[in-house]
């Protein structure tokens, strides 16, 4: 399957944190969304923007597929994300342990090329494994009333 073989090659990119190379499977059109960071970014330019500062937030970022399956328009792929919350983005001081997490991703394609990726995760998890509180986080991202 080519759609399998692209989502690999942008978990290899994505794994050494090699944006251009991550850059060249996306559509023009990419649109990439985070549900537990609530953000979405949408073409190259704002796909560039988010592995930087994701990559910036988990700099050893390491992504393993275990499975995926496909229903002729999208594929969806589980495994688990090893990463190290670093920095100050999400207001808090991290532990400096690396967490693994459960995740899976939904892609869809165009022209050759990965057109939509959804990445879900469990922001609670990460957090914990994290040291630091869920509550925080999520306040500093979707504001303090979240």
């Amino acid at each position: 399957m080519k759609e399998f073989a692209l989502v690999q090659a942008l978990a290899v990119a994505k794994s050494a944190q090699d944006v251009p190379a991550a850059l060249e499977l996306l559509h023009p059109d990419m649109e990439l969304t985070t549900p537990a960071f609530g953000t979405t970014a949408r073409g190259i330019a704002a796909n560039e923007r988010a592995l930087t500062r994701f990559f910036a937030s988990f700099p050893d970022y390491a992504v393993t597929l275990d499975g995926h399956a496909s229903d002729g328009e999208s594929l969806t792929c589980w495994g688990t994300a090893r990463m190290t919350m670093t920095g100050t983005r999400f207001g808090v001081t991290p532990n400096g342990r690396r967490a693994e997490v459960p995740v899976f991703i939904q892609f869809r394609f165009a022209d050759g090329l990965i057109a939509a990726e959804r990445f879900f995760f469990d922001l609670s998890t990460l957090c914990a494994q994290s040291g630091v509180s869920t509550d925080a986080v999520r306040g500093k991202l979707f504001g303090v009333n979240a």
